[in-house]
């Protein structure tokens, strides 16, 4: 193998890489987002008093 059949073998790994890393990137931008909203509710609801007292014991107790 020549010099430059090993740059473009090395060229093709790490083009791989790159898309591998953004579809990583992608899918934890997502996770991000959807958790973010999640908080973003929580903390509405602990705001409005909806939300269960933490030291309340449930009903059938």
């Amino acid at each position: 193998m020549d010099r430059m059949d090993a740059v473009e073998e090395r060229i093709a790994h790490l083009i791989r890489a790159v898309e591998d890393l953004s579809d990583v990137v992608a899918r934890q931008s997502k996770d991000l987002d959807r958790l973010l909203r999640l908080t973003q509710l929580l903390a509405e609801r602990e705001a409005s008093g909806n939300a269960p007292e933490a030291n309340v014991k449930p009903p059938h107790w």
